[in-house]
Order: structure tokens, then sequence, then C-alpha cells
């Protein structure tokens, strides 16, 4: 499950799609694209889009990362929606797909908005099947991210983070890891972020992201706009130390910087990741497992 070959990854978005046509640029091993954006709908075909991704192809890899799954919707899953997502895949060949642990809508109404679950033994049952049924079709494996949350389901019975290894263990679907939504939702929720991290094994993990949010004071926004904060990267830092480093990807998806500065964040993943290597050599008196991040919620 672990893309040790791909190291670090960003969203590619139309601003800087010129800096991808002709080679990766320096620092990048793979980009991420919302399948959505690049599908071929039956009543919108409008193939710009994945043309323009099928340029960029040849010198970068590309993960499709999707918004519209909505595997935990009691809605039946959307067969036109899985074509499409298949026809994607044929087309560009990704070396990673994924989508989130929510539900998007019902009756076909979509909210674009990923919605929270209720964690507890019926969900489970009725999320691994629609895994099984989604991974058979696709005749591949998927990852499920888990999502920033703002309420809770009086119904759930199981921590998120326990709900999400079962899963993964009992649909062999693996985990895309968003360490900024743990922190999100470890602030909104009251719990240690820490809790959450020590329960994913990592050979479960086949990516992992990092995003910046917008704090409020009494609750914090996931929005995907701004700078990783440094308790989110202290957080990083404790899992690349204890369980080595998977791929992972800097999300920005709105206000779009320059370059320069989503760049200047892929550099901090790579100093984290040598950094880690440093206190792993056999010299280094302190075992990584005892490294502990102090981690002010």
């Amino acid at each position: 499950m672990l893309y040790r070959d791909y190291k670090t990854g960003v969203g590619l978005r139309p601003k800087h799609y010129h800096l991808f046509e002709e080679a990766l640029p320096k620092g990048i091993h793979w980009v991420e694209v919302i399948s959505e954006n690049y599908m071929l709908w039956e009543n919108h075909r409008n193939d710009r889009p994945l043309k323009n991704l099928l340029r960029i192809r040849p010198h970068a890899p590309v993960a499709l990362h999707g918004v519209s799954l909505s595997i935990g919707s009691a809605d039946s899953l959307n067969k036109n929606y899985l074509k499409c997502l298949k026809s994607l895949i044929k087309d560009v060949e990704p070396i990673m797909v994924s989508d989130h642990l929510c539900w998007t809508g019902l009756n076909r109404l979509n909210s674009h908005d990923l919605l929270p679950i209720p964690y507890n033994g019926t969900t489970l049952k009725h999320v691994k099947e629609r895994v099984d049924q989604v991974q058979n079709f696709l005749g591949r494996t998927i990852l499920l991210e888990n999502a920033s949350s703002y309420v809770e389901f009086a119904h759930s019975e199981i921590p998120e983070w326990d709900f999400l290894v079962e899963l993964s263990r009992k649909s062999g679907c693996g985990i895309l890891l968003d360490i900024n939504n743990v922190y999100v939702s470890a602030r909104n929720h009251g719990f240690n972020p820490m809790t959450y991290l020590r329960a994913i094994p990592p050979a479960l993990v086949g990516q992992v992201h990092l995003a910046g949010h917008l704090d409020k004071g009494d609750h914090i926004v996931d929005t995907h706009d701004r700078q990783v904060c440094d308790d989110v990267w202290k957080l990083f830092q404790w899992w690349v130390n204890n369980n080595g480093l998977q791929s992972t990807m800097i999300e920005w998806d709105s206000k779009i910087p320059e370059w320069s500065v989503i760049h200047s964040e892929v550099s901090k993943v790579e100093r984290i990741r040598k950094r880690s290597l440093e206190q792993r050599r056999p010299n280094n008196i302190r075992s990584n497992r005892e490294a502990e991040w102090n981690v002010s919620l």
C-alpha cells in the first residue's frame, strides 16, 4: 500500500499548468487532480480539461482525488459516476485513486460538501459493502480520506480512527491520511490528534495530505487557502519520525498563490524527511518512538 517512490506531490491547478508541460518542477514527484474536473460526463462532454491533463501526464505521475463518490450515502451508488471515473482511470493510468469517507448527497442531489457519517457497526457494514462494489467495478484498490468535521452524530459508537482502520482492514481499501483534517476535527471536537495518529497503522496508509485552515478561535474551518500551520507540521514530523515518509501532498485549493509559495511548502516536507533520517541514525540515542510533540489544543 505504501507509495514510497512517489515522495512529494502537489495539487495541479490551471494557474500552474505551464510549469508541468515539459517536466516536473524540482522537488515534485507527482501531481493530484480532482477527478470530477476531468471526467467526460454524458450530459456535458467537455474534453478540454482532460486534453490539458494528458499533455502533462507523460511528465507527471497523476493521482485522482474524488469529491463526489458519496461512499457513506444511503443512496445506491451512482453508476454513471463510476462509469465516468473508470473511463478517466483508463485514460490517465493514475498511480492512486482516492475519495473521502463521507457522504455528499441524497436522491442524486449533490450538496457539494463532505458530510460526516455516524461511526457505528451498522454504518461500517454498509460502507464496507459499498467499497467492495466500487473496487470490484474499478478493478483496483482505492484510498479513503478522513474528512474534516464540524458536527458529530449522537449515534456514533466507534471513534473515527478505529472506524477508518476497521473499514480499511475489512474492505482492503487504503487510507489517505489527511493530518490537517485530523487537527481540524480534533480542535472542533476536543480530542487529542495524537490519539488519532497513534491508532493508524502506517501499512494501511497510501498517501498523506497537508493543507492550511482558517482558525476562528472556538472552531477551525478547513479552507485549503493558506500555508500549513506550525502545529500540523509538528504532527507530520511525529508521523514521519515514527512511520517513515509515505507519498505526501500539499493541498491548496483556493486563493491559489504564486508557485514560489507552494514550492516553499513542498520544501518543508523534504526538510522534515531529512531531519527524520538524521534522527534514525544508529548513533542517535533517542528512539524515534519515544519522540513526542506537545500540540496545544
